[in-house]
């Protein structure tokens, strides 16, 4: 691209798109489908742009690339961006899905479409900018900046209770980030700098690095989120609109991983290792509990809430385990659980347009009246359970294998999580697709039309190319996750080192 800044012009393109939009000043049906229309070109070609970082992407390079820098505020504050191999794939990802989001709001929403696309688009704006700020109060920035657009998404064209599960779903999230970024004022204090860079190289003490490692996981661990602190997550996705349901499992939800990636582990190695045994807890609590909680629901998007939090406990699981298998496994689950989950919530949007209910008894037989509808959730529900073949048996079987070297038991505990996504997913298939056609409201329903093909098969394709051959996101991430895991265990070693070292000085 001839040395163009390109992650500044994937980040900030939408907001060109909002430009225009901002410019259309008719109220009728001509201006609210050229709304549509721009807001679809904009995400388009946002993701045609970032398909350009991958080209110039080097994969056997562990460090940041494309790297840009301004420095402000007499250094204070730098607008650092760049792109290493365990965040280039989630920046693909994000622009990937914006256009089906698009798509799957074309007729869903007709009410205040101008401000639901731009609230769309300056979110995708925020949620690239997390992936690729090399500065801590840039990411804080971006971090939580995406709490507002996602908040008016739930709240302004949510359902009936969409005013409390906007609510619930800012307060839990920016309540967490609060302890966040004082760990970041602390982190500045120590190191002198904002650079993620350098950070990365600065040696915080052990004490140190506990409460800075507490404090980043209140964030991350709401953001992903982990059990106990997942209880907004069900009525965010009940509540959302489509697309916001397909934007918060798909996109949001990684925040959380991919920050326990970015600071966690490679920033406190010494308090992930002492804390490492307390999330594989709360994984398998997660993996087990929610689960079981999942098999309990009744509508259907709860139901999907709840395995997402299920899946990502085998993220952060695999993160934890500090190898090289769990990790590139945790990577790969949260890149395939963002196109196989987000598939799913609109497969659910697709019958909730029909039907206006997502009450699973509302259904039954639709086979017989959908057969192209069911052939795509029967491949979503697949992956959702972990089907060799599938991109979700790809990661699950990683971060299995990765915690079978770490601790055998959790690496049980967590494998009868396979069993019972196998029995809520096929449960709700059975009740929703199979069966003979008796209620009379499905008789008329119709099978997807083009505009929804448009938006499953690209996914369909994706979910059974990557279960077969799953190179591509693996060689993206190898030498950047080889690199922390190689680094994570130096930093253990000369711990240890020292540790010894200090009795032996005390008896001389």
């Amino acid at each position: 691209m001839g040395g163009l800044p390109l992650l500044s012009l994937v980040t900030f393109l939408p907001l060109a798109g909002v430009l225009f939009i901002l410019l259309v000043r008719a109220q009728d049906e001509v201006a609210v489908m050229n709304i549509r229309r721009v807001a679809l070109i904009t995400t388009g070609v946002t993701f045609g742009l970032s398909l350009f970082i991958l080209g110039a992407f080097d994969t056997s390079n562990p460090g940041f690339q494309l790297v840009e820098e301004i420095d402000w505020m007499g250094g204070f504050f730098s607008y650092r961006m760049g792109v290493d191999g365990i965040s280039v794939m989630f920046v693909l990802l994000t622009t990937f899905l914006m256009p089906f989001c698009i798509l799957a709001s074309w007729h869903s929403v007709e009410h205040r479409v101008k401000e639901y696309m731009i609230a769309f688009l300056v979110l995708e704006t925020l949620m690239i900018g997390v992936f690729c700020a090399l500065d801590i109060v840039l990411f804080y920035v971006f971090f939580e900046g995406g709490l507002i657009p996602m908040f008016l998404i739930i709240g302004v064209w949510g359902g009936k209770r969409r005013v409390y599960a906007s609510y619930k779903f800012f307060l839990y999230t920016l309540l967490g980030s609060v302890l966040m970024l004082l760990a970041m004022m602390a982190m500045y204090w120590h190191a002198g700098t904002t650079d993620i860079v350098r950070l990365l190289e600065a040696d915080f003490p052990a004490g140190m690095q506990t409460w800075l490692w507490l404090a980043f996981f209140a964030s991350f661990a709401v953001k992903m989120p982990m059990w106990p602190v997942h209880t907004w997550l069900p009525d965010a996705h009940v509540e959302a609109p489509t697309a916001g349901s397909v934007i918060l499992a798909g996109i949001l939800l990684k925040m959380g991983g991919y920050g326990f990636l970015r600071f966690s582990v490679p920033m406190f190695p010494l308090a992930s290792a002492d804390f490492a045994p307390l999330v594989f807890t709360l994984s398998a609590v997660a993996i087990v509990y929610t689960s079981l909680v999942a098999l309990m629901q009744e509508d259907i998007k709860k139901l999907i809430a709840y395995s997402s939090v299920a899946h990502m406990g085998y993220v952060t699981m695999g993160i934890f385990t500090m190898n090289v298998q769990g990790i590139q496994g945790a990577i790969f689950q949260m890149i395939s659980h963002g196109f196989v989950s987000g598939a799913l919530f609109l497969c659910v949007g697709v019958v909730y347009d029909r039907m206006h209910t997502r009450d699973i008894d509302a259904y039954g037989g639709l086979v017989n009246r959908m057969p192209v509808y069911a052939f795509a959730f029967l491949v979503f529900t697949m992956a959702n359970v972990g089907l060799p073949g599938t991109s979700g048996f790809v990661g699950e079987f990683l971060t299995l294998l990765g915690a079978f070297q770490v601790n055998t038991w959790v690496a049980f505990v967590a494998t009868t999580g396979v069993i019972l996504s196998a029995a809520y997913a096929l449960w709700l298939f059975r009740r929703v697709v199979w069966g003979q056609l008796t209620k009379v409201s499905l008789q008329g329903i119709m099978d997807v039309d083009r505009r929804e093909i448009a938006i499953l098969a690209p996914l369909v394709v994706l979910t059974i190319y990557f279960g077969v051959y799953p190179v591509p996101i693996l060689d993206a991430c190898a030498a950047s996750v080889e690199a922390l895991v190689r680094n994570y265990q130096a930093a253990i070693e000369a711990a240890s080192q020292t540790a010894a070292l200090v009795p032996s000085a005390l008896v001389h």
